[in-house]
């Protein structure tokens, strides 16, 4: 996996972005989609410790809420970047979903969607290093330092 990193936030050059929501997705070999909270964002959210996920099969359109995260100082929705049915939820975020804070990108990725029109969805994301410029700004003027949790 290549990436780009910056202050400790590490960003793979392999997804699409929402930097506003500091959220990511992935297009899979077989057209599904993979999203998650990007490294950025699990830091300025905090140790997360609850998290509910939409039921396989729900139609979810796109900027509704797909998830809906809470920790200690924050809670809220994870929207969907793109609009699409709920195939998987990630059981283990649903048990503990601190594993997006030690590994947002892999196993703490939340939820799998078919999605209905990608490419249509997808013209408002940055993929790859098209989002390197925006993190870098959305870092310094948020001031981040990226960190895992432990």
């Amino acid at each position: 996996m290549s990436y780009w990193e910056h202050n400790g936030c590490i960003v793979p050059l392999d997804l699409y972005y929402d930097i506003e929501t500091q959220t990511w997705l992935k297009l899979e070999e077989d057209g599904l989609i993979t999203m998650g909270l990007t490294d950025i964002g699990q830091v300025r959210s905090g140790r997360l410790l609850h998290a509910r996920i939409k039921d396989k099969g729900k139609l979810i359109k796109k900027g509704k809420p797909v998830a809906s995260l809470e920790s200690g100082k924050w809670a809220g929705p994870i929207n969907a970047l793109v609009e699409g049915e709920v195939v998987q939820r990630n059981e283990l975020v649903l048990e503990k979903p601190d594993i997006i804070n030690y590994d947002p990108y892999g196993e703490g990725w939340i939820v799998k969607l078919k999605p209905v029109d990608f490419n249509k969805d997808a013209k408002e994301l940055l993929f790859g290093e098209s989002a390197i410029e925006p993190m870098k700004e959305y870092i310094e003027h948020w001031d981040i330092i990226c960190m895992r949790c432990t």
